[in-house]
């Protein structure tokens, strides 16, 4: 399996996703149960979505960590019964042992919103398992708590880039081919809003890389804010319209995937991008 294997001809990718958790800041809970987890998957999928992103731990502002068996329980029956039926998915996971755990159940994918740096055992696994990997820019003294902000130098946009580099290397380092590397400029985590921006404003310069990109911005706070600014009360879901503009303008500019909440609304921003992009050359 590569990247170019899961890579949607013509267009951006939909990665919809299923929290298989107590407490994700969107939707924790609603898909605790594993059959509501493996449900959601498929509407997902009938909605439009090219690809399910499991996760079985929160990273949300004050959460707790969960034993990793936990975790494994968690993901690894939604990600069978998804596979067996055909859909693709990616394992949100930090832990190896997950992540193995992932891989033998069928995964396509392995996210990790460490980049690999919080298990020491993630870059082996990742080579052993021989799928594509998505590395995420997380700059953080503990992970696990997406909450505050770090101090990215004075320029968030080249620490990012800096990061990742250095991510890639040591996958590569650990048998990780390149062709199985996706990077992800981890919007929301331990950033300001002012960051948040400064790195869409720099999409451009990261999808002009060497790899495919992933773009994470789904219901994220600073989205949020787009309507908090005028006044109104938001809840996580009040910033789907926002995110179906921010996947627009990615899918638009050429980002490999969009890893998104709302399915509909982000999928047809996709399509619109996609259309926009082939100036009526698809009939």
């Amino acid at each position: 399996m590569r990247v170019r294997d899961l890579t949607v001809p013509g267009r951006c990718l939909v990665m919809g996703i299923v929290n298989v958790t107590e407490d994700s800041f969107s939707d924790g809970g609603r898909w605790l149960d594993i059959d509501a987890a493996i449900a959601h998957g498929r509407e997902l999928v009938a909605q439009g979505a090219d690809m399910i992103d499991v996760g079985g731990e929160s990273t949300r502002p004050g959460a707790t960590r969960v034993d990793a068996a936990v975790e494994a329980a968690r993901v690894a029956p939604v990600i069978t019964a998804l596979a067996q039926e055909g859909i693709p998915t990616s394992v949100d996971t930090m832990r190896a042992s997950v992540a193995a755990a992932a891989a033998e159940a069928g995964v396509a994918m392995i996210n990790d919103v460490s980049g690999g740096l919080a298990d020491p055992d993630m870059y082996r696994v990742m080579a052993d398992a021989d799928l594509p990997v998505c590395l995420m820019h997380w700059r953080t003294v503990q992970f696990g708590d997406a909450a505050g902000a770090s101090d990215h130098g004075g320029d968030v946009v080249r620490d990012v880039h800096e990061t990742l580099a250095r991510l890639v290397d040591n996958a590569l380092a650990a048998g990780v081919v390149r062709e199985n590397i996706v990077l992800d400029p981890g919007l929301g985590f331990a950033k300001t809003r002012v960051d948040n921006w400064a790195l869409l404003n720099a999409l451009p310069t990261f999808l002009s890389g060497d790899f495919p990109v992933l773009v994470g911005a789904s219901r994220k706070r600073f989205l949020s804010s787009v309507r908090a600014d005028r006044g109104l009360e938001v809840v996580p879901a009040d910033a789907d319209p926002a995110t179906a503009a921010v996947t627009a303008i990615s899918a638009q500019m050429g980002a490999w995937g969009v890893r998104v909440h709302n399915v509909p609304v982000s999928r047809d921003a996709v399509d619109v991008a996609a259309a926009w992009n082939a100036g009526g050359s698809r009939g």
